[in-house]
């Protein structure tokens, strides 16, 4: 019985239980919410990289974050629509796996995207002099390359350490695929992949968590130095607004991550939370950076008018 279940390459998710009646408008939803997310990271994208004048080191920075939600959407939208249109749970397992890859590569890249932001702000704001020496393209290249460098090799080492280990089970404990549900299908020692995993969150949260609250800290003294209010102002609604997003990301993968280890905590707020951090962020991060950072509001709107009045 077990080698049959182990050979076998389909796996069941657990779904979100909803009937049929409900099932039609929540894949309205998820169509119209993977549209929106669509559609708002590409306009900010596009606003990017179309005007030369955003071509600065925290421009391109913010390029990735697009690049990176539109990575996690697509590894999680199209399951889930064709979950509710079609009430099928059943994934192949080669394609659970992709999936789960995609949707931690979106998770930890969204952290070292987020911390890179914040040491872009923290030189521009308390080290101003040497800002163009610092975050020069050399750089600023280096930067994204590690971010995106590291991002892989860890998610990479993460799911080459699940896929050595024998199946026996091939019900998923969740609605999506990632890691720790994937996991639960093993029956071996699943020690190493433990403590590797957990390593990898504690590192990411410790120097990435750390380097943003050391930033933030002194742009505070900084901010509360600089005599000039505009200035002032300015600067810490730059830094509130990429707190806002980096704490609700935060708040919810940490909750995700925890409830997997809790068994006290409803599934159901389990499937919530986990759903929730693969949705918000996307969807809140062009919006607020595409209406709070004035030069992509200006020439998002100019690129509008061009379409629509084209001379």
């Amino acid at each position: 019985m077990n080698i049959s279940i182990e050979s076998s390459s389909t796996l069941t998710l657990q779904g979100f239980n909803l009937s049929s009646e409900a099932a039609i408008p929540a894949a309205i939803f998820a169509i119209l919410g993977y549209v929106l997310i669509v559609f708002c990271n590409l306009v900010l994208l596009t606003t990017i990289i179309m005007n030369k004048s955003l071509h600065e080191p925290m421009y391109i920075l913010l390029l990735n974050l697009p690049i990176n939600d539109l990575i996690g959407s697509t590894a999680l939208f199209p399951h889930i629509i064709k979950e509710l249109l079609w009430d099928t749970r059943t994934i192949h397992f080669s394609t659970c796996v992709t999936q789960a890859f995609f949707i931690h590569i979106y998770a930890t890249g969204a952290v070292f995207i987020l911390t890179a932001m914040a040491y872009d702000r923290y030189v521009a704001i308390c080290r101003p002099m040497r800002y163009n020496t610092i975050m020069n393209n050399s750089n600023v290249m280096k930067i994204i390359s590690l971010v995106w460098l590291s991002n892989i090799f860890m998610i990479a080492v993460l799911f080459i350490l699940l896929l050595r280990l024998p199946r026996c089970r091939s019900l998923l404990t969740h609605t999506y695929c990632d890691n720790p549900s994937l996991l639960q299908l093993v029956c071996a020692n699943t020690s190493i992949n433990n403590i590797y995993g957990l390593m990898t969150v504690a590192v990411t949260q410790v120097v990435n968590v750390g380097l943003i609250g050391f930033t933030y800290i002194q742009i505070l003294i900084a901010c509360f130095r600089n005599k000039s209010s505009d200035m002032r102002s300015k600067a810490l609604q730059t830094c509130a607004t990429h707190l806002i997003v980096f704490l609700i990301f935060e708040c919810l993968g940490l909750f995700t991550i925890t409830s997997y280890r809790l068994a006290d905590i409803s599934p159901h707020l389990r499937k919530f939370s986990g759903v929730a951090a693969m949705i918000l962020p996307p969807t809140l991060n062009p919006i607020i950076y595409g209406l709070k950072t004035k030069e992509i509001r200006t020439k998002a709107l100019k690129f509008f008018h061009r379409i629509v009045h084209p001379s």
